[in-house]
């Protein structure tokens, strides 16, 4: 972990750092004592940071982030979450930090992969297989807000994949479900203020995965030029 944060530049060292204080002070702002929602929110900011840089550190830590907030999930009833994070995005975590360490290109970066449109096309075919199957299994436990969590089950499953894949692509996936999220938040706050930090932690994701996406269009460009110039 110390490495993995020696390694980051020094803007990425100012948005981890913001991501912290404003997740932070939303916490101490808004929360009625929801300490798991602040140590979650932590724990996710600071995964993503990694996972940005291709390090395998982050996912590591998204499989920490994946229980705590299985269990946030769990006590507003949105089983939809605690399913998609224990039963899904835990898994895949599980499976990329394997996959990640098996396709290094340096000691902290990943080797960026190219997907065919082949590969492409069966990634959605599976996502939308998984949001029909889930879908009844989310009506059957009377899943709160079950529209809006259903759709984050194809973003979630999409994102967690193509991170597997090691694409690029599972940043944009990954933003689009951090829309969804705030939008599912936002509706648990009204009913219990100490859910904002949610909210907060998904606005500060939404941030690090939009700038995970350029930065790992980056990192693609660098390593396929190394490559090619031998």
């Amino acid at each position: 972990m110390v490495s993995s944060v020696k390694n980051l530049t020094k803007f990425e060292l100012r948005l981890w750092i913001f991501s912290l204080l404003v997740v932070i002070g939303s916490f101490l702002i808004g929360s009625a004592g929801g300490y798991l929602t602040l140590v979650s929110s932590v724990v996710g900011v600071t995964a993503l940071i990694f996972v940005s840089k291709g390090d395998v550190t982050g996912q590591i830590l998204t499989v920490i982030f994946s229980i705590l907030y299985a269990v946030i999930s769990y006590t507003f009833d949105y089983y939809g979450e605690m399913i998609t994070y224990l039963g899904m995005t835990m898994p895949i975590a599980m499976m990329s930090v394997i996959s990640w360490i098996r396709n290094p290109y340096t000691e902290k970066e990943v080797a960026v992969a190219h997907l065919t449109k082949k590969q492409i096309a069966k990634v959605f075919v599976l996502a939308f297989i998984v949001t029909f199957l889930f879908y009844f299994v989310l009506r059957y436990f009377h899943t709160a807000n079950l529209f809006i969590s259903t759709v984050s089950i194809t973003t979630s499953f999409l994102a967690s994949f193509f991170m597997y894949l090691r694409s690029s692509a599972y940043a944009l996936s990954y933003a689009a479900n951090d829309i969804v999220l705030i939008i599912l938040w936002v509706l648990a706050t009204i009913d219990n203020i100490s859910y904002l930090p949610m909210i907060v932690c998904f606005a500060m994701f939404f941030i690090n995965d939009m700038y995970g996406f350029f930065n790992w269009r980056k990192m693609k460009q660098r390593q396929n030029s190394a490559i090619e110039n031998g």
